[in-house]
């Protein structure tokens, strides 16, 4: 596993932009559209506030990585409007910044964003009682902006009925769309799943692997992370089409903590993972993932945590297709097993009107990696969005579970989904 990880890595620095050729899609040198003028000229500038931070955003944003929030909604986006037209009309000086603790300039208007989901769940599994119910999924609140140009920032909060905790609290330096550097608290980069924010993944729930293998929950019982630890990025992307712009090449290589949310490390080791993607034709991607480490659970024992996956993913014109296999091993200290698991799922979404998305899934994931392990998920999912910030979704989902003694039975989720 670990020279799966050091592959991907290696391969990733083989190919960082010592030069760039220049095609006209993006010069890696700066440029005075791109960058803070540094121009002597004593005539004002225009106002750092009023740049076109959303293109500047747009250029340094990875093609190969789905938007980690859903945007704003009815009512932030009133106050980012407001706090955008604020800023604006306050003039910067002309020249250089002097780069100090002192200088507040140079930053974008902050953008707020919130959602929430309602959810319904039915279940004619044995014991299951017919299913919890009605139920408050998340609330979550972000605020994205930058500074500088180059340093993209977020924080992202949720709670769950009672709960409140972070998701996401992390800086990015992002100059150039080859390299970029963070630091903080973030998605971890495996599966292509993983990294869809719960409003654009289509489903009602993550897929069996994503749940249980990038660490959303763990397969070895760690607290459920949302996908995500804390530690430093390094990822780019690299070699653009002369034909339409879109890139060949996307790396990502993590050093993280490997204990997940909102703590600190508990044994000094660290967790590496990387991945490595190529994009043939624009809006097909195909990609590797690797990840060694381990994590210390709540009662101190150590566990190896091994994984790799494949997978390929198509979106073009609202259609969607996902397919995935991931791999897994970890040990825990005191056992003697061979601790492995594997799953695998493929995914289709089908535009149906301007107002409808239809999506069906085949998700399977085997505990053990055996056949009598094998936990099966048959589902069918419209997604009714009759407005920008209001999607109503159903799902049925035909579970056949080989690990109980009853191992067919049905579940029908409604959730509603609202951006405000």
């Amino acid at each position: 596993m670990k020279k799966i990880v050091l592959t991907v890595i290696v391969a990733g620095l083989a190919t960082l932009p010592v030069w760039a050729e220049n095609d006209g899609t993006q010069d890696i040198n700066v440029s005075a559209e791109d960058r803070i003028e540094t121009s002597e000229s004593t005539e004002q500038q225009e106002p750092a506030s009023s740049l076109d931070e959303s293109s500047r955003d747009r250029e340094t944003q990875s093609e190969f990585e789905p938007d980690g929030t859903p945007g704003a909604g009815f009512i932030t986006e009133l106050v980012n409007n407001s706090l955008e037209s604020a800023m604006a009309s306050a003039p910067v000086p002309a020249g250089k910044p002097q780069l100090g603790r002192k200088l507040t300039d140079y930053a974008s208007a902050p953008k707020f964003g919130g959602y929430f989901i309602g959810k319904y769940a039915y279940s004619d599994q044995d014991g299951a009682k017919g299913g919890t119910g009605f139920s408050q999924r998340l609330i979550r609140l972000y605020v994205d902006g930058t500074i500088l140009t180059d340093f993209k920032y977020r924080l992202q909060a949720q709670v769950n009925n009672s709960t409140f905790h972070m998701k996401d609290y992390f800086v990015e330096w992002s100059h150039w769309k080859e390299l970029a550097i963070k630091v903080g608290q973030y998605k971890r980069a495996f599966l292509f799943e993983n990294p869809y924010n719960p409003w654009d993944v289509g489903a009602g729930d993550y897929s069996q692997i994503s749940n249980k293998l990038s660490g959303i929950s763990d397969k070895d019982g760690n607290v459920g992370n949302g996908g995500r630890d804390q530690g430093l990025q390094v990822q780019g992307d690299l070699f653009p089409s002369k034909k339409d712009g879109h890139r060949f090449i996307h790396y990502q290589m993590q050093v993280m903590n490997g204990q997940g949310i909102n703590g600190g490390d508990k044994n000094g080791h660290k967790d590496f993972i990387g991945t490595l993607q190529v994009q043939p034709i624009k809006d097909l991607f195909i990609g590797v993932f690797g990840w060694t480490g381990d994590y210390v659970d709540n009662a101190g024992v150590e566990t190896d945590r091994n994984r790799w996956a494949a997978s390929v993913k198509y979106e073009h014109n609202d259609w969607t297709v996902r397919a995935e296999y991931a791999h897994a091993q970890g040990i825990l200290a005191n056992y003697t097993g061979e601790g492995k698991a594997d799953g695998w799922y493929a995914t289709v979404g089908v535009p149906c009107t301007p107002w409808l998305k239809v999506y069906g899934k085949y998700d399977a994931y085997r505990a053990n990696k055996k056949w009598e392990s094998t936990k099966t998920i048959y589902s069918i999912i419209p997604n009714f969005q009759i407005h920008k910030n209001l999607m109503m979704q159903v799902q049925y989902n035909h579970v056949h579970d080989r690990n109980l003694v009853h191992k067919d039975y049905n579940e029908l989720w409604a959730e509603m989904y609202v951006r405000f």
